[in-house]
């Protein structure tokens, strides 16, 4: 469970108060052998600072692709993507590899944590690349764990942890250079429904606090967790919809079951 402390950061301070993502006519084309395929045709969305958008479509329909361009993985063949006014599809390599460490946390259904590495060495990792003392570093790694419910799991390896606490370390690491944005990817793909839940009760608080969140998921009782549902099909957003009346995460943890170990 996620505790309210002073380690709780205003994720929205000092931001663009219109928008965080902004995508226009974006398109993308991969060339496989003598095959085009137009993986993205003429996508347009925007995303305020606070927002919590979920992102489903089958296999194929464009979504994989268009959260690879959301974390500065890949570039559009064509269109415009702007992240907090910096228009992306201009910068070199080395110029989206620091936007991606600075306004980018990214968060897997694996949780590619290093397994003979503490929760607290895995979460400063990220900060080793940035311009950050150790220290400092420290600081903030312990500062996130706070955030997801884990300050007495610090000092404990991945072996150590359940599949939802390695999970939270996940997120941790994803939030310690304070991005302006959250990608998780499935990120209760590998999870049993309660601890699926859990998670989500996770990024219901951290997106309370003013994280911007992008969750991409297959399963729509996750989604509805949301405040935000995209759909897409054949390389274009078919819905794009506020979800109303949306469940807190918290709320239906009292309704479930507590396995036993």
């Amino acid at each position: 469970m996620v505790t309210s402390s002073k380690a709780e950061t205003n994720f929205s301070a000092g931001r663009d108060a219109a928008t965080v993502i902004q995508v226009e006519d974006l398109h993308k084309y991969y060339d496989l052998g003598e095959t085009r395929v137009h993986a993205l045709r003429g996508v347009d969305l925007q995303v305020e600072p606070g927002a919590f958008v979920s992102v489903m479509g089958a296999s194929g329909s464009g979504k994989s692709t268009f959260m690879n361009i959301l974390g500065c993985l890949d570039k559009p063949s064509s269109g415009r993507y702007l992240l907090e006014g910096i228009e992306t599809s201009r910068l070199s390599k080395k110029e989206l590899s620091a936007i991606r460490n600075r306004k980018i946390g990214f968060v897997f259904q694996g949780f590619n944590l290093l397994p003979r590495t503490t929760a607290l060495e895995n979460v400063e990792l990220p900060t080793l690349y940035a311009r950050i003392s150790k220290a400092e570093g420290e600081r903030r790694a312990r500062e996130a764990l706070t955030l997801v419910g884990l300050s007495d799991r610090t000092e404990h390896f991945p072996s150590q942890l359940s599949g939802g606490q390695q999970q939270r370390v996940a997120i941790a690491r994803a939030l310690v250079n304070r991005p302006s944005i959250l990608l998780a990817d499935e990120p209760t793909g590998n999870l049993d429904s309660r601890t699926s839940v859990e998670i989500m009760d996770v990024l219901q608080k951290l997106n309370d606090d003013g994280l911007t969140v992008v969750l991409v998921t297959h399963e729509p009782e996750i989604a509805q967790f949301a405040k935000r549902s995209i759909l897409f099909r054949d390389g274009r957003i078919r819905r794009d919809e506020r979800i109303q009346n949306r469940p807190r995460a918290s709320e239906v943890l009292e309704t479930l079951p507590r396995l036993e170990d």
